[in-house]
């Protein structure tokens, strides 16, 4: 279990993350501060993930794990890391992905933008300085086109809408009904940046360079990127109708 008040808190959901974990979270561990801690969720992997996760969780007091009876999605992932993270008296909570796509080395970068002003702080692949490798033409496609389809549909400025590697100030996870929160995958990105916006909370984009995984299998799926398409009009008419 998590000990002291840590000042940072990072949510790593994991299932079937077996080649990536452990270098994941040595790579964290030595860029995170002494008081910061790793927070593993894990769906039940059938390839021993959650194992693995309590032996470093055993062997590091900054590591602690999360276990999950069923794959239910990144979004029940986090909503179920962001109340336990919160209670621990962390005064920031970051969501990074397990398979290297997110640096870990721009994890204290993140936290510093919201240690000096942010709110939020969303690592972005589309202003300046940031960008993307080892992407196929198609999934350029679908990620430029869904940040944009959100940006416009939701009259918003934040370029990468659909960005999961960001790290959150406490009182903006805090003043969000986390319950309220049905979204997963895409979806669930964009919806938790447009509540922060839709509460007044300032929204910085950090840019990094999101690279594909190397190891592992991805997890995009048609039916995260057809939730996200219907979704996004639905959270518009429910800020419309001030249920955001």
């Amino acid at each position: 279990m998590i000990g002291a008040v840590p000042g940072a808190v990072v949510c790593v959901p994991t299932y079937n993350e077996r080649e990536n974990l452990e270098p994941l979270v040595r790579a964290l561990l030595e860029v995170l501060g002494p008081d910061d801690r790793v927070l593993v969720v894990d769906d039940s992997s059938p390839d021993g993930t959650g194992e693995i996760a309590d032996r470093l969780a055993a062997a590091e007091p900054r590591v602690d794990v999360l276990h999950r009876e069923r794959k239910a999605g990144i979004g029940r992932a986090y909503l179920a890391a962001f109340p336990r993270a919160l209670a621990t008296g962390a005064s920031h909570v970051v969501e990074m992905d397990c398979d290297f796509s997110h640096d870990p080395a721009v994890v204290p970068r993140l936290i510093e933008a919201c240690e000096t002003g942010a709110d939020v702080a969303l690592g972005s692949r589309y202003v300046r300085g940031g960008g993307t490798v080892n992407w196929s033409p198609l999934r350029k496609a679908i990620s430029r086109g869904g940040s944009l389809y959100a940006r416009l549909v939701l009259g918003v400025g934040t370029r990468d809408l659909t960005g999961g590697f960001k790290c959150f100030r406490r009182e903006v996870l805090e003043a969000i009904p986390l319950d309220e929160v049905r979204t997963d995958g895409y979806a669930f990105q964009i919806e938790m940046t447009y509540r922060a916006l839709r509460k007044g909370f300032r929204v910085v984009e950090v840019p990094i360079t999101f690279a594909d995984r190397e190891a592992g299998g991805s997890k995009m799926s048609r039916a995260i990127v057809l939730e996200a398409i219907w979704k996004v009009p639905a959270l518009r008419v429910a800020a419309l109708r001030g249920r955001l």
